[in-house]
């Protein structure tokens, strides 16, 4: 119901109600007729006029305010022309979307906040462990092992060494994270054959696999090319951190399967090794910067705990899609998208 109508209903009972009172006291049906149509005139225009200067006026031009405000304009451009033929139903329902929209944001801020949280605790974790152990192999040199034992000075040296290389992986990550979300870099797309990548990274990595007796299955039919449109070296990052990951966290004398599958508009890479597998309740974060299903795992094999954020990050960039699945006990199968050439 509009206010033009509740005047109406609020005139005609008023007009009644003054008229039936004449008609009580005089029983003159043409006067009470008279009265009737009079008052309900007097009372329309008195009430519309009433409502226009001090009700219907001022909610237009706060329906005005609020629905330029959502549009994004500039506090002095706000009050602009819009037209509404109900400004009172339409400012209550630009109030209820305004308020669902500010709890979406006050819930998304609590998220980041949480995720904030999180993340400075778990990089100063990341930062401190390194160090720590740097600390130590220093402050021992220092108490004189060099002359005492140099053969375990030594020892130390190199431990210190490879903690210094976690740090400087680390620092990296977490640089090239920084600048993939500030768009600093630039995805190069090309056109090139994903069939020689992937078995050059099988290459590179085949020692690696060897070491911890897992074998690397590239499943291709035939030879034949298939060509995508992407950023060669970036792609070459995403089929090393997927791969190296299936080695690590893979089962000692297990497999792990490389698939290309062709679609329609894309062609969809599998990575699925036969491992530990990743419970159900962390796979919905194994993206996240820092998260470690497995933690104790994960400080054995190393890592800045960065790797798939990045991945995230390069197959989003090329307007792609990544994606996990596993089973306990099973195995765990990471896949993405790239665009066909």
């Amino acid at each position: 119901m509009n206010f033009r109508s509740l005047i109406l209903i609020i005139s005609f009972i008023f007009s009644l109600a003054l008229s039936g009172m004449n008609y009580y006291y005089e029983r003159d049906l043409p006067t009470f007729l008279f009265i009737l149509i009079l008052s309900f005139v007097l009372s329309f225009s008195l009430l519309n006029y009433v409502f226009q200067k001090f009700v219907y006026e001022r909610i237009k031009a706060v329906y005005k305010l609020i629905h330029n405000l959502k549009l994004g304009k500039e506090l002095k451009d706000a009050l602009g022309d819009h037209k509404s033929e109900d400004p009172i139903g339409d400012a209550e329902k630009e109030v209820r979307d305004w308020a669902k929209q500010k709890t979406t944001e006050i819930n998304q801020l609590k998220a980041q906040e949480k995720f904030r949280k999180e993340f400075l605790s778990n990089i100063s974790h990341e930062f401190k462990t390194p160090l720590f152990a740097i600390q130590g192999y220093i402050e021992t040199l220092q108490d004189g092992m060099l002359e005492e034992n140099p053969t375990m000075a030594v020892n130390f040296l190199n431990k210190a060494s490879r903690n210094l290389d976690r740090l400087s992986y680390l620092i990296h990550d977490l640089d090239e994270i920084a600048k993939l979300e500030s768009g600093e870099v630039i995805i190069k797309k090309e056109k090139f054959d994903l069939n020689p990548l992937i078995k050059e990274t099988i290459d590179d990595l085949d020692y690696k696999a060897k070491e911890n007796n897992i074998t690397l299955n590239y499943n291709t039919k035939g030879n034949y090319p298939i060509f995508v449109r992407a950023d060669r070296k970036k792609i070459q990052q995403v089929l090393i951190n997927f791969i190296d990951n299936s080695i690590k966290y893979g089962k000692k004398g297990g497999e792990t399967h490389i698939k290309v599958l062709p679609l329609i508009d894309q062609v969809l890479i599998e990575i699925t090794d036969n491992g530990h597998g990743i419970e159900e309740k962390n796979l919905s974060r194994v993206f996240e910067r820092f998260f470690r299903a497995d933690k104790s795992r994960s400080r054995e094999v190393g890592g800045s705990g960065l790797g798939l954020a990045i991945v995230k990050h390069i197959i989003e960039a090329h307007q792609q899609n990544v994606h996990v699945r596993s089973t306990e006990g099973i195995g765990t199968t990471f896949s993405f998208t790239l665009e066909k050439a």
